[in-house]
């Protein structure tokens, strides 16, 4: 055969080839394009048939939770009315406040002040009320020192002095071995407990400042009962 034939039909055969292959590929291209078609269209399908509506925007789900709001006050004296309405009666408001005050005095954490709920808050204060404490003192002594300074007797002014000033000393000290002892009593009675030492006598020390009859939450022990 003569050589040029023998050339155009190599280039026939090879452009034959290469354009099969590239329909071919394209094939599979359409063909895997295809198919993540419908794994994202099954996909989109299985995640909108368990809603089937589109989500709420959260100031309409507040606001079904909520109810209708209330058109704003015209004036200032609807305004307070409103107001109280919201509050109130007295009675409701003293009757509530009394309720409350009750349960504090019962101890109830519910209602007490974070510095005074927990069990190792009330084993502190039941060390502090079983014991007869000099610093229960510090209050009418208050009143003597304020006495002998507006008193115009310079002998009872210094007598007065020195007196309130060695009670002050003593009331000193006593506080901080009532402060360790609760603080170890406290951290034996309850060693899983973070127990802080100047904290928990700090505690027990205002505590033992404070009149009996005054105290919040209201004493659980007698006077003079030991506390284990």
């Amino acid at each position: 055969m003569c050589p040029i034939l023998v050339g155009v039909k190599f280039l026939r055969r090879g452009t034959a080839s290469s354009s099969e292959s590239t329909d071919a590929t394209s094939a599979s291209d359409d063909g895997a394009e295809a198919r993540e078609a419908v794994v994202v269209g099954d996909r989109t399908r299985s995640q909108t048939a368990g809603k089937g509506r589109p989500t709420p925007s959260r100031r309409d789900a507040e606001g079904k939770k909520r109810g209708p709001v209330a058109p704003a006050p015209k004036n200032q004296r609807e305004a307070i009315k409103r107001a109280k309405s919201l509050r109130g009666s007295k009675e409701d408001r003293r009757s509530a406040s009394a309720e409350r005050r009750k349960r504090m005095m019962a101890g109830d954490d519910a209602v007490l002040m974070p510095r005074d709920r927990g069990p190792a808050r009330a084993y502190a204060r039941d060390i502090v009320d079983g014991r007869r404490n000099l610093m229960g003192l510090f209050m009418p002594l208050a009143v003597v020192i304020f006495v002998t300074v507006i008193v115009p007797v310079p002998a009872v002014q210094t007598a007065g002095s020195l007196i309130c000033l060695i009670m002050l000393v003593m009331m000193a000290l006593e506080g901080v071995l009532l402060g360790r002892l609760v603080v170890s009593k406290v951290r034996a009675k309850f060693p899983d407990e973070q127990v802080g030492g100047l904290s928990y006598g700090w505690y027990a020390f205002t505590r033992a400042t404070q009149i009996r009859k005054l105290r919040m939450p209201a004493p659980r022990v007698a006077r003079g009962t030991q506390v284990t």
